[in-house]
């Protein structure tokens, strides 16, 4: 029991974990709901959307018995282990909510826009002994995965460089709306991003939203966190339609193109560039780690049938060569015709699965490495609002609060 008052409920070690999803959008049919029905760790029990034909129409599709709309039905079960939050938005309130319920979350980024916040979440589902996940998918990629593991048996040596891009045109055409959910009706009660038409008012999107999960491939790959950083966010395109209901453009000043460079606390230097206003094919990430002894190039971007590839390169042997993915990396039930989506976020949730039933002491990609790279994102925001350098930590007795580095 914890403060809360209510127990948490888990399955016996030896039986599959009982996941309820809330949010039944393209990413939920995309990415998690194939991942966890392939996945022999667990099954899904409940989806909810509140809009019911939706939630019905996957759970038709992944075999899912129970369909609701209101997402503290689902809460209150005892027969679910892990909520899975892949709705739009903010998912700060539906966070802290599952964690209080005594469940296992998975969430999508971004946990909460302050990583003080992220923070607050990691410790209370450690006082309850849950785990957490955030859908940093990326890393999760084979050949993310398998650059790790070269770096960590020290094909680069000492990390000197990491170039971080996430780039792709899904915004590029000004009819798109800014709003990517599909409103059968207006939102109401939802505060209006862009609004502050300043340059230092532009809301954080691009950033917070496409540059997170490169930011945590970078931080993985240099192995430190970082000192300082300056940067910059950018409005290429000012005026686009709001949501898929407004027929006309307006003014809405979002990061929809930023860059910024740091320094590692290691020496280590990190150069970062996001934008969805560039062209190029989605997921559109690319990171390049150059060391001492080595250096490793993966590229997630999907052209001509290929949705990753990773070259690598040495001191005495400097041409880049494709590498071969061992078949170790891929998640359970791959297929070669799997969209990018499904191969990555396969890997996802089969390890979140494992970490939860293995009783692992540290889940990759949790609300604490989530919270590092939220204050990459907060500090160079700060840059681009201040026009200088920014030291990290942004609070230092925050991060002194138990709080530390796994590098």
């Amino acid at each position: 029991m914890d403060e809360s008052g209510s127990v948490p409920h888990f399955p016996p070690m030896n039986q599959p974990l009982r996941v309820g999803v809330i949010g039944a959008g393209r990413w939920c049919k995309t990415a998690h709901l194939p991942g966890f029905h392939r996945s022999p760790l667990c099954e899904l029990v409940a989806i909810c959307d509140l809009h019911p034909d939706l939630a019905e129409a996957r759970a038709a599709e992944f075999d899912i018995p129970d369909v609701m709309t209101d997402y503290r039905d689902m809460m209150a079960r005892d027969d679910i282990d892990v909520i899975d939050v892949v709705t739009r938005g903010d998912h700060q309130d539906l966070v802290f909510e599952t964690l209080h319920a005594g469940k296992h979350c998975l969430v999508e980024k971004p946990v909460c826009h302050d990583y003080r916040d992220v923070w607050k979440a990691q410790k209370l589902a450690d006082s309850r002994g849950l785990k957490t996940k955030v859908g940093l998918t990326f890393r999760y990629a084979p050949a993310v995965m398998y650059m790790f593991d070269l770096i960590r048996e020290g094909f680069i040596g000492q990390p000197y460089v990491f170039n971080g891009y996430e780039q792709n045109s899904q915004w590029i055409d000004p009819d798109h709306p800014m709003d990517k959910r599909i409103h059968r009706t207006r939102p109401v009660g939802e505060p209006e991003w862009g609004t502050d038409l300043s340059r230092e008012g532009i809301t954080v999107s691009s950033l917070e939203g496409y540059g997170a999960p490169t930011i945590d491939i970078g931080l993985e790959c240099i192995g430190s966190d970082l000192k300082e950083v300056v940067g910059i966010l950018a409005n290429m395109v000012p005026f686009r339609r709001r949501t898929n209901l407004d027929t006309e453009r307006e003014r809405i000043n979002i990061d929809d193109a930023d860059m910024f460079m740091g320094e590692a606390e290691n020496g280590a230097l990190f150069s970062m560039q996001s934008s969805y206003v560039t062209v190029s094919n989605y997921p559109g990430i690319e990171a390049r780690i150059f060391g001492s002894k080595g250096a490793i190039q993966v590229r997630l971007v999907e052209e001509f049938g290929v949705i990753q590839t990773i070259k690598t390169a040495t001191a005495d042997a400097v041409e880049f060569v494709d590498m071969e993915i061992p078949a170790k990396y891929f998640p359970p039930g791959f297929q070669e015709d799997d969209h990018w989506g499904t191969a990555f976020y396969g890997n996802l949730v089969h390890n979140f699965c494992q970490e939860i039933l293995g009783g692992a002491e540290r889940t990759q990609g949790d609300f604490a490495q989530s919270a590092r790279v939220q204050e990459v994102i907060n500090a160079v925001a700060q840059s681009h609002r201040e026009h200088k350098w920014v030291g990290l930590p942004l609070d230092e007795g925050f991060r002194d609060e138990g709080q530390k580095s796994p590098y």
